[in-house]
């Protein structure tokens, strides 16, 4: 005899999260959906955690909302000043489109949610609030244990990688 079990989806969330890999610092935001909007709440708190920084390096992938724009979309006119001012305090480095699955090593903060996703993201979480109850304990965990990336990047081991995914570029721009 056959069973099934019924499947209940209750809902899905976002995971933001920044990580300094030499110091194993760790920010870390749950939101209902991911939007614009929750990437500027992002590097708002980012700034705000380095106040003396004057440009903020983020290694990320190509995702649509990961942008400057976000700032400005975010704000109202009357902030213009402040959207402007937290723009100008971020660099961005983007990991290669044609190779973002081969390239997702350059990407650090992959390496975290792999992490997460062994100690607490494999299995299915009942509530937002419980998820973000979790995640964040974990993460401050790691922050408190000053647990750090350990990245083995070497130019001998680089080249590879980037030349299979800069002759993709190539190719398609011919």
């Amino acid at each position: 005899m056959l069973t099934a079990n019924a499947y209940s989806k209750n809902g899905s969330c976002c995971l933001l999260a920044a990580l300094q890999p030499l110091t194993g610092t760790r920010l870390g935001q749950v939101h209902k959906q991911r939007t614009k909007r929750e990437y500027a709440l992002l590097l708002k708190a980012l700034a705000a955690r380095y106040p003396d920084a004057l440009k903020i390096l983020l290694v990320q992938d190509n995702l649509n909302t990961h942008c400057l724009s976000a700032l400005y979309e975010t704000y109202e006119a009357e902030e213009a000043e402040e959207a402007f001012a937290l723009a100008q305090r971020f660099e961005f480095h983007f990991t290669p489109k044609s190779a973002s699955k081969s390239a997702s090593w350059l990407n650090m903060i992959e390496i975290e949610f792999s992490a997460l996703s062994r100690q607490c993201l494999n299995r299915r979480i009942p509530t937002q609030e419980k998820l973000e109850c979790e995640v964040l304990s974990l993460l401050q965990e790691r922050q408190d244990k000053a647990i750090k990336i350990n990245w083995q990047f070497s130019i001998h081991k680089a080249r590879p990688t980037f030349e299979t995914a800069y002759s993709g570029i190539r190719k398609n721009a011919e």
